[in-house]
């Protein structure tokens, strides 16, 4: 029976059910002790084995790739500042030569339905490619084995170690390894902070312990939670805490290209000399040597077909091709390959031509669609934005010769980096006068509030009546007029 896997795990006891013995049989024997069964099975540790070929090294620059991006950018300058800084304080959000207000959420709107669409394209044309190369839970998973190997030793190495009592040599091993790890872990999240409070400031401030209480709070987050998923939880978070694992075969059909064991070729298994004939011997060509399971990092075995757990890493089809060199025979036993391709023994050729099918061709199509609309709305997008908000305050009011007043605020936001002068006009009412600054000067990336009147005169207010009319603010720059902005408000006229 095997023991509870935490100590707060319940047992129930199984308790015999009494029988009566029929009149004139023989006495009943005494009941059985009572088995007790646990609700819970004991995580089993898995020790992936490191493996080397063509995909590892696919895996390895895409490491380097997005660790690359995300441990850079932050500390490239760009125009004179942090190239990527999401300032929430200041609500600007500088991304290169772009400058976003929160009006821009709309971009933000764009890239999920982007990314969505990218999934879906790229599982229905190779399964979890995400997962398997690109996803930060399996990236920081890699980069801690690479740690653990190299402190502890190889698989084998690692499963002595667990095993063998605490001493001088397993102790350094282990404070070595969880170091280095919460190093990474807190450097993470320092780089995360990073892009929303200057990188730079905050370097300086971690040497006086300057940290705003925020900054704290987020650096040790992350930075725990990098350690804790990458470091313990690894294949877990995958098999129970992405949901991807759960509708990923809602987006897979019989011509996705995924991680298979050809069984047709392989089976029947079992272990054989270099030099037997397999015909005689009635044997396929998987030697049953389990390195496909050793290198799994979820722990799976890969020949017992599709399976929910698989992030497709490949780490299995690299490990079986060493094997396939070793043994003489063809690589590609297991592979990329359709389920009608290996049922149909299509070629490689067949079964990609089969990828194109309609469902992959709609999602091109649509992330195509969308990926050239954001890139045009971004090129035809103002380098200013206008907000025009009532003065609640004072709805209207008379003033001077009778004249009918409503005052307005209107925000500029300047979204160049370079000092920007604006002018404002007023359309939509006969005769009104517009009173504002005769130009309005804006920082570079900065907003500005500036307070606007617009008057009627009171015969033309006669003629519109009392209640509320449409004004329109015409905003333009100096030295672009054609480069306008319409925004539209309500003139009201009191009875």
């Amino acid at each position: 029976m095997p023991a509870p896997s935490r100590p707060d795990a319940r047992v129930i006891p199984i308790l015999p059910v009494p029988v009566s013995a029929p009149a004139g049989a023989a006495p009943v024997a005494e009941a059985a002790e009572p088995q007790l069964v646990s609700l819970y099975e004991r995580q089993k540790k898995i020790y992936p084995r490191s493996v080397q070929g063509w995909y590892a090294r696919w895996r390895w620059l895409l490491v380097w790739l997005t660790q690359a991006v995300f441990y850079g950018l932050p500390w490239l300058s760009w125009n004179g500042r942090q190239s990527v800084l999401f300032d929430l304080g200041a609500r600007r959000f500088f991304i290169f030569d772009l400058v976003l207000y929160p009006q821009d959420f709309i971009y933000l709107t764009a890239l999920l339905v982007l990314s969505a669409y990218a999934l879906f394209f790229f599982t229905a044309v190779g399964g979890r490619l995400w997962c398997g190369y690109a996803c930060p839970q399996t990236v920081y998973t890699e980069i801690f084995l690479w740690v653990e190997r190299r402190i502890e030793g190889e698989r084998g190495a690692r499963i002595k170690l667990d095993a063998a009592p605490w001493s001088l040599d397993k102790a350094w091993r282990k404070v070595a390894k969880h170091g280095v790890w919460l190093s990474i872990g807190l450097w993470t999240g320092f780089t995360f902070v990073g892009y929303f409070t200057p990188i730079r400031t905050l370097w300086a401030e971690a040497f006086t312990l300057a940290f705003g209480p925020w900054e704290w709070f987020w650096v040790n987050f992350y930075g725990l939670a990098t350690y804790g998923n990458a470091g313990f939880l690894r294949e877990q978070v995958c098999k129970y805490m992405c949901p991807y694992a759960r509708f990923q075969s809602a987006m897979f059909d019989h011509d996705t290209m995924i991680v298979s064991y050809d069984a047709a070729r392989g089976d029947p298994r079992g272990k054989r000399g270099r030099g037997t004939d397999l015909s005689q011997a009635k044997l396929g060509h998987c030697i049953d040597c389990n390195l496909c399971v050793q290198v799994c990092p979820v722990g799976i075995d890969i020949r017992d077909g599709l399976q929910y757990e698989c992030i497709a890493c490949t780490a299995c089809i690299d490990a079986c091709d060493g094997v396939m060199d070793k043994m003489h025979y063809p690589r590609g036993l297991i592979r990329y390959a359709t389920h009608h391709g290996l049922t149909q023994k299509l070629t490689g050729r067949q079964m990609f031509r089969r990828v194109l099918r309609p469902r992959v061709i709609i999602y091109g199509v649509v992330l195509i669609a969308i990926t050239v609309a954001v890139g045009v709305s971004l090129s035809w997008r103002h380098t200013f934005k206008v907000d025009v908000v009532r003065d609640r305050a004072t709805l209207a009011r008379q003033v001077g010769e009778g004249e009918i007043e409503n005052l307005y605020r209107l925000q500029l936001m300047n979204a160049t980096e370079s000092v920007q002068r604006y002018q404002v006009e007023v359309q939509g009412l006969p005769q009104a006068r517009l009173l504002v600054e005769p130009v309005i000067e804006v920082a570079s990336a900065q907003a500005r509030w500036v307070n606007v009147a617009v008057r009627l005169p009171a015969e033309s207010a006669g003629v519109l009546g009392a209640g509320a009319h449409r004004i329109d603010f015409l905003i333009h720059t100096v030295t672009d007029p054609e480069a306008r902005i319409q925004e539209k408000s309500t003139f009201v006229v009191p009875r």
